[in-house]
């Protein structure tokens, strides 16, 4: 037991210096993308680092909990990730469910020490993410039901392996109006634009984060980083078929990452109302149908 819980901590500290990383080189290539001069790949790291060091300002007990709160949960919820289909902490404990319940206890975290700031743009920005989630989340599980329904198993694993064993027809190209809804639903989960609705730092000045500096305010990056691995991953064991080894799982990863942040680049930010609205009108009609298609007439490609 001991052991998989070093081996969790191990997959969870890799999430952080995985996307620390591929976010430093996503900055250099949208840095030259716009022929400018980006930062250091490794930035972030020394930016973290140096957050870390600083003294922070307190708002009280709820404030400074609720990160502890956050950053615990993300970091139980990425200690059960599969890395590969023969790699994980923790076996046959590696349910989809278990992701989402424990991602909840990480947001829950943020949106309690933010609205315990006191500040009211950081309430906004809750209610905004909150707001958000809602929207986003709604297609997507019905996406993630749906595939559930045609493997039988809610295990990221099981899921992983029967796409594999489907010579490879993975569940992107095998539900195509689901992957293009699950890719849009990861945009809102990563917060990238048009879904940045949320952080909006020239509206509500970062919403959740305007109190936020100092160590608070790097646990709360290392948080972030940790989270968009979690995303990330879950939409490529769901729907990229996980991965052999992690060589392919680097690949794919990056790949996905990439394009995400690359869309976002060449996108203004929707209001709040425009999100709800475009989550609720083609993401769902789109998911709505691909499970009528795929459940009751059987049509898989």
């Amino acid at each position: 037991m001991i052991l998989n819980i070093l081996i969790g901590i191990g997959i969870a500290f890799f999430g952080f210096v995985l996307q620390t990383s591929i976010g430093g080189i996503n900055r250099k290539i949208v840095g030259r993308l716009q022929k400018r001069h980006a930062p250091r790949w490794y930035q972030e790291f020394i930016d973290i680092f140096m957050l870390l060091s600083k003294r922070s300002v307190s708002h009280g007990w709820i404030f400074d909990f609720g990160v502890i709160m956050a950053l615990g949960g993300i970091i139980a919820t990425a200690m059960f990730m599969p890395l590969t289909a023969s790699f994980l902490a923790f076996e046959n404990y590696d349910n989809f469910f278990i992701f989402i319940y424990l991602l909840a206890v990480g947001m829950l975290g943020m949106a309690m020490s933010a609205s315990g700031s006191g500040n009211p743009w950081a309430s906004i920005g809750v209610m905004r993410a909150l707001t958000t989630m809602l929207a986003y989340e709604v297609p997507f599980l019905i996406v993630v039901m749906t595939i559930i329904n045609l493997t039988g198993n809610s295990s990221l694993t099981e899921i992983m392996l029967y796409q594999q064993a489907a010579g490879n027809n993975i569940f992107l190209i095998a539900l195509p109006l689901g992957g293009i809804v699950a890719f849009i639903a990861l945009l809102g989960m990563l917060g990238k634009k048009p879904f940045e609705t949320y952080i909006a730092p020239a509206e509500i000045a970062s919403g959740p984060m305007v109190e936020y500096g100092g160590k608070q305010l790097g646990m709360l990056f290392i948080l972030h980083e940790i989270s968009v691995f979690i995303e990330v991953s879950l939409f490529v064991h769901l729907f990229l078929g996980g991965a052999r080894n992690i060589f392919e799982f680097l690949i794919k990863y990056f790949i996905v990452y990439t394009l995400a942040n690359l869309i976002s680049n060449v996108n203004g930010r929707f209001k709040i109302d425009q999100v709800v609205k475009f989550f609720y009108k083609w993401p769902l009609l789109m998911a709505v149908t691909q499970a009528v298609i795929a459940i009751y007439f059987g049509w898989v490609i």
